[in-house]
C-alpha cells in the first residue's frame, strides 16, 4: 500500500462533464490506498480462504453484464447495443460459461458488486476508499493535469492507460481485444500508483449523488455508488472518463465486466 499524505486537495473540474461540477477544495485525511486493484489471482485466494460467493454467482438469474463489441456504427445513447447479460458470468467465468481465468491472475477481478468489494476488504483488514480519497490520490496533489501525467492524452503518441483506441463500440484500432490489462502494464502516476486511470472502474464508499452518467458503465439501479476512473471501454468520441475527476454511479446491486475494486486502510 501507498500512505497518501493528509491535506486540502481540489476535486472535480468545472471543464467536462455535469456531474464532476463545482471544482472544490476538500480536506483529506492521510491513509493508505492499495498500490494497484484487486486481480483475480488476490480474490482467488480470498475466495479460497472464505468460500465466499459473489452476488453475480448467486443471484436468480445468475449472471452479469458483459461488454460485446458492435458490427459496426450504433446509436451511442443506447447501452443495450453492447451491454448484455450473460447468464453464468462471474469472475471466474467473465465471458460467461466456457471462460477462464487463465492468463488473467494479474488481472483486475470483476464483476463483482459492492458486498464482494467489501467482504475482500474486510477479509483483508482493510475498506474501500471515499470518492474523495481516491480522486486525491490519483491527482498526486497536482491537480493543474488533466490526466496523472499531464494535459496530453497521448504524449508523443504514447498510450498511457487502458482505455478505448477506435472508434467506441465497434472498431477497436489496437492488437487484441478490449479488456482489462494486468496491472503494471501502464506507468504508474507520481506516488506509485497504478491503473488510476483506465483498466476498470473502481467502485467506492461514496454515494453518487446526480443522475447523469455513462452507458460504458453497468447498467444502473437505485441507490447509487460513485464509481471513479474509467475503464478499457472509456472512448474519446464517447465517454472521456479517464481522468481522476471523472466519475460515475453504479447500483450496489450491479456487476459488470469492468468494473472492479482497490482497497483502502485508515492510519
Amino acid at each position: 500500500m501507498v500512505l497518501i499524505p493528509g491535506g486540502v486537495y481540489r476535486l472535480g473540474s468545472d471543464d467536462y462533464y455535469p456531474e464532476e461540477r463545482p471544482a472544490r477544495l476538500v480536506d483529506v485525511d492521510a491513509f493508505w490506498l492499495d498500490r494497484r486493484p484487486v486481480t483475480n489471482g488476490d480474490f482467488a485466494r480470498f475466495v479460497a480462504a472464505t468460500g465466499h460467493v459473489t452476488l453475480a454467482e448467486r443471484a436468480a438469474p445468475a449472471g452479469s453484464a458483459v461488454f460485446t463489441m458492435t458490427a459496426g456504427p450504433v446509436d451511442l445513447h443506447d447501452p443495450s447495443h453492447w451491454w448484455r447479460f450473460v447468464a453464468g458470468a462471474c469472475w471466474r467465468a467473465p465471458r460467461g460459461p466456457g471462460s477462464t481465468l487463465d492468463g488473467l491472475d494479474a488481472c483486475p477481478v470483476v464483476h463483482v458488486a459492492l458486498a464482494d468489494a467489501q467482504a475482500f476488504a474486510a477479509w483483508a483488514g482493510k475498506r474501500l476508499p471515499s470518492e474523495a480519497e481516491w480522486e486525491a490520490a490519483a491527482t498526486a496533489a497536482d491537480w493543474s493535469k488533466t490526466y496523472p501525467w499531464g494535459n496530453r492524452l497521448m504524449p508523443e503518441g504514447r498510450l498511457m492507460a487502458n482505455i478505448w483506441t477506435g472508434a467506441f463500440p465497434w472498431y477497436f484500432a489496437r492488437e487484441g481485444a478490449p479488456d482489462p490489462s494486468p496491472v503494471g502494464t501502464f506507468p504508474p502516476n507520481g506516488w506509485g500508483l497504478y491503473d488510476m486511470i483506465g483498466n476498470v472502474w473502481e467502485l467506492t464508499a461514496s454515494r453518487f449523488d446526480r443522475e447523469a452518467s455513462c452507458g460504458c458503465g453497468p447498467i444502473q439501479g437505485t441507490a447509487l455508488l460513485t464509481a471513479k476512473g474509467g475503464s478499457f471501454l472509456c472512448a474519446g468520441d464517447y465517454c472521456a472518463r479517464y481522468r481522476p475527476a471523472a466519475r460515475i454511479g453504479v447500483s450496489a446491486e450491479s456487476t459488470a465486466a469492468n468494473v472492479g475494486f482497490r482497497c483502502a486502510r485508515s492510519t
